[in-house]
């Protein structure tokens, strides 16, 4: 039985999707945070931290961007294979994106042409959609940052690579970044596939909550990647301390015999997403 969706109902979604994302810090990042300034001993840190948590705090309650840096809107479809839309799906989410960007007041941040510039506005957003089976919509938005975002990072192992390099890469990425990105990070990992599958992995990765179970493998190498990460001291907003990094999250994929893609999406601490299924 195929099921209808219609663009106005999809506009609406992610009008409430951008919205929510830009003034409602995810519950497992406030966690983290938490966690992290309870464990902090370097004074500075921890008043950074306290700041950081202030600031979600009250642009929660007064209905605020949490960052002035709106970010790149990015779209991530699960679309049921028994699901029919009425209407542009392209449009309604555009359409959406701008609707929920004008409502919260929210900055405009994309050019229309990449090389000559441009008025800036709310779109387009980037766009990504798998078909799965069902009858329902599901719809993710996350808010990509280009302080963050420009730190990105990818290399193409040969597949004789020893895991040590692997790492020693994503750590290197984040070094690289130092304090310009606002750590504490978040750093997604996308390893396998194509190069341009394996950033769009490290970007999902960033989708996952960060208590989801994963496989023993990647569970292994996150925990490690993060104890290497945080011995930087580059600590939140650089002031040092342990909280460099606040969790590494990884996504894997088959590749091909003859390459091993890596690739690395940071996250400032304000990493914000907001799902929702139609």
């Amino acid at each position: 039985m195929i099921r209808t969706i219609s663009a106005q109902k999809i506009t609406g979604t992610v009008a409430d999707l951008c919205l929510k994302a830009n003034l409602v810090l995810r519950p497992d990042m406030l966690l983290l945070l938490e966690a992290a300034h309870s464990r902090e001993s370097n004074k500075k840190a921890k008043k950074a931290l306290e700041m950081i948590i202030r600031n979600a705090r009250i642009a929660k309650r007064e209905k605020l961007a949490i960052c002035q840096d709106t970010g790149m809107p990015v779209v991530f479809l699960e679309l049921g294979n028994g699901v029919r839309i009425k209407g542009d799906l392209k449009k309604a989410i555009n359409k959406g994106v701008e609707k929920g960007y004008k409502k919260g007041y929210l900055r405009s941040s994309i050019v229309a042409d990449a090389l000559s510039r441009g008025k800036a506005g709310y779109t387009p957003a980037v766009i990504h959609t798998d078909i799965v089976r069902g009858d329902k919509l599901k719809i993710a938005f996350l808010v990509k940052g280009f302080g963050c975002e420009n730190k990105s990072a990818l290399r193409m192992f040969n597949p004789t690579v020893e895991p040590g390099q692997i790492k020693r890469f994503i750590v290197e990425a984040v070094k690289k970044a130092g304090a310009d990105a606002c750590p504490p990070y978040v750093v997604g990992v996308g390893i396998g596939g194509t190069a341009d599958y394996a950033c769009l992995l490290a970007k999902k990765a960033l989708l996952r909550r960060i208590y989801a179970k994963r496989s023993t493998l990647n569970a292994k190498l996150e925990s490690s990647l993060l104890r290497e990460i945080n011995k930087l001291n580059i600590g939140p907003m650089g002031l040092g301390g342990r909280a460099t990094c606040l969790a590494v999250k990884i996504l894997t994929y088959p590749t091909h015999i003859a390459g091993l893609p890596v690739a690395v999406n940071l996250n400032c601490h304000a990493l914000r997403s907001a799902v929702a299924t139609i």
